[in-house]
C-alpha cells in the first residue's frame, strides 16, 4: 500500500509540474520570471516543473494569482491532490477540485452529521481528530481541506445549496456544548443567504438511512454528478443509472422535509439547550 501511495503522490506532483509549465509557456513567461513572483530560484521552478520538488500551499496560491486562476483555485486543487496521498480521502479530491467549484446547484442529504460544507472548524476538527489512527498532520490537512470547501459559497456566483439533514444531527453531540452551539448558530446564519436552503427531515423517513450523498448540477448541459459515502470508500460518478437512482432517493427524502422556516425554528430551539 505504501508503494501505491508513493506512486500516486509522484503522479500528482508530475501533473502539478506539467500544468505549471503549460500555463507558464502559454503566458510566455520564463522560469526566471515565475521564480521572481514565487520568491524562489529559477532552479527551484525547474525542479517543480519536472516533479523533483514538492510544491507548498503558498506556491500553489501564488501560481493561481500569477495565472489568474484564484477564483478556480486550480493549483491549490492540484496541491490538495498531492497532500491527500498522505492518507486523506483521495477518492473525494476529484469532487472537491472538479465538481463542487463548477456546480450551479448542490443538493445534499446527511442522516448523521452536519454537512461538510456547512461545518464549523471546531465541529470538523473534533470529527476528524476521532478518525482511527489519524495523525495530527493528517487532521490539520483534512480540516483545512474541509474548510476550503466553504469558499465555494463565498464566490461571486455561488451555487444554490439545498441541504437536507436528519433532525437527529441537532442532538448528536460532537465535541463540547460550545461546539454544538457555535455549529447550530452557523447553520442559522448561513441559511440566511439567498442561495442556501437548510431543511430538517423528520426522523420517520427511512429512505435516507442508506447513507449521505450529494447531487451536483453542472453548467453547459453537462451530466449531473453524484457522490455517495460508504464506510470504506466513497463513490463519485456521472453514470446515468446511478445518478437517476440517487435523484429518486433524494426526492423521497425531500418529501419528509420540514419547510426552512420551521427547520430554523427547530434549530434555534435545540441550540438554546446546548449549555
Amino acid at each position: 500500500m505504501e508503494g501505491v501511495l508513493e506512486r500516486d503522490a509522484d503522479s500528482s506532483r508530475a501533473r502539478f509540474g506539467a500544468e505549471m509549465r503549460r500555463y507558464r509557456e502559454s503566458a510566455q513567461l520564463s522560469q526566471s520570471a515565475v521564480a521572481v513572483r514565487l520568491g524562489c530560484t529559477q532552479t527551484q521552478v525547474s525542479r517543480l516543473e519536472v516533479a523533483k520538488r514538492t510544491p507548498s500551499r503558498s506556491d500553489a496560491e501564488k501560481l493561481d494569482q500569477i495565472f489568474g486562476l484564484t477564483d478556480r483555485q486550480y493549483f491549490v486543487g492540484l496541491y490538495r491532490r498531492i497532500v491527500s496521498r498522505s492518507g486523506g480521502p483521495s477518492w473525494f479530491m476529484g469532487w472537491m477540485d472538479e465538481v463542487e467549484p463548477r456546480a450551479t446547484v448542490l443538493r445534499s442529504w446527511d442522516p448523521l452529521l452536519i454537512p461538510g460544507m456547512l461545518q464549523t472548524e471546531a465541529y470538523a476538527r473534533h470529527l476528524l481528530a476521532k478518525e482511527p489512527r489519524v495523525t495530527s498532520q493528517e487532521v490539520e490537512e483534512r480540516v483545512q481541506a474541509r474548510l476550503q470547501r466553504r469558499s465555494v459559497l463565498d464566490r461571486a456566483d455561488p451555487p444554490l445549496l439545498l441541504a437536507l439533514m436528519d433532525e437527529g444531527v441537532l442532538h448528536r453531540r460532537i465535541g463540547e456544548a460550545q461546539v454544538m452551539r457555535e455549529q447550530l448558530g452557523h447553520l442559522i446564519e448561513i441559511a440566511g443567504r439567498s442561495n442556501v436552503t437548510v431543511q430538517l427531515v423528520d426522523p420517520g423517513c427511512v429512505s435516507g438511512l442508506i447513507g449521505a450523498f450529494m447531487i451536483a448540477e453542472l453548467p453547459d448541459g453537462e451530466s449531473d454528478a453524484i457522490h455517495a459515502d460508504s464506510v470504506a470508500q466513497g463513490l463519485v460518478s456521472t453514470a446515468p443509472d446511478l445518478v437517476a437512482s440517487v435523484w429518486v432517493r433524494y426526492e423521497a427524502i425531500r418529501a419528509w422535509a420540514y419547510p426552512q422556516h420551521v427547520s430554523l425554528s427547530m434549530i434555534k430551539e435545540v441550540m438554546a439547550k446546548w449549555i
